[in-house]
Formats: structure tokens, C-alpha cells, sequence
């Protein structure tokens, strides 16, 4: 008589922990009104996010422009605008204070750097300040 056992697992895997400093906690506790206008001169696109602490965080926990590449920014940013805009769609099952509104990033149009650069950046503040995962992957700096 054989056995057969079956073994079923998560398919999730483990998820990292997203590790804080400290410095970065303080810039999170911002509650003033901090916007930042994203665009680019050699195309018409652009992008206004009012964050409180997104600039700051930018300016001194990001990694520097030039750090990664725009292919590295254009395929995650692909990854967590699907992410994003679903769980805009499913208000009962997702806090709609924090995903309002539908991003309106399309594959094969160019960007530009700095666009890809600023949004990449906002995605991993975002994930990291409200303790949210838009993709298979830790958003690291």
C-alpha cells in the first residue's frame, strides 16, 4: 500500500520586513503640507503629490538621482501603478484615504528621468510610511 502525502504551502512566500531608522520615523510624524510638482522638460507630463514629509524624505533619505536607472524606475513603477490603481477600485477592501484616485502611467511612453525618478521614490515612502506592499518585492532604497 503506498502513501501519498500532499504538502501545500503559501504561495506568498516570506515577506521581508521593512526596516525604519529612526531619522526616517521623524520625517514620516511631518504634518505640515509638503508638495512636490514632478514633471520633466522634455515631455508634457507631470505629477503633484501633497504628502506631508514626501520632500523632506526625498532630499535626505532617498537615494540620489543617477543611483538607479530609468528601465529599473519604469519597470517597478509599472509593477506598483497596477497595484496602486486596483486597490483604488476596491475601496471596501483597501483605506480610500490612501488610494483616492487612479495613477495614469502607461507603459511605452517615455517619462523621462526625473518623473520615473520622483514617482519610484514616492512608492517607497509611500510603502514604508503607511506599512503598505504594492508588489512581490521590498521597497528598498
Amino acid at each position: 500500500m503506498a502513501v501519498i502525502a500532499i504538502c501545500i504551502s503559501s504561495c506568498k512566500g516570506t515577506q521581508e520586513a521593512i526596516n525604519i531608522s529612526d531619522a526616517e520615523r521623524e520625517v514620516f510624524q511631518q504634518v505640515e503640507g509638503d508638495t512636490i510638482a514632478i514633471s520633466s522638460d522634455k515631455t508634457e507630463y507631470e505629477i503633484i503629490i501633497i504628502e506631508p514629509g514626501f520632500n523632506t524624505w526625498l532630499q535626505s533619505v532617498a537615494r540620489p538621482e543617477g543611483y538607479y536607472s530609468q528601465i529599473f524606475f519604469e519597470n517597478r513603477n509599472q509593477v506598483w501603478v497596477n497595484s496602486w490603481n486596483q486597490r483604488v477600485l476596491q475601496p471596501q477592501q483597501f483605506d480610500a484615504q490612501l488610494y483616492e484616485m487612479q495613477i495614469d502611467y502607461r507603459p511605452g511612453i517615455d517619462y523621462g528621468y526625473e518623473v520615473n525618478y520622483k514617482l519610484y521614490n514616492y512608492f517607497v515612502y509611500f510603502q514604508r510610511k503607511y506599512q503598505q506592499r504594492l508588489g512581490n518585492f521590498t521597497p528598498r532604497l
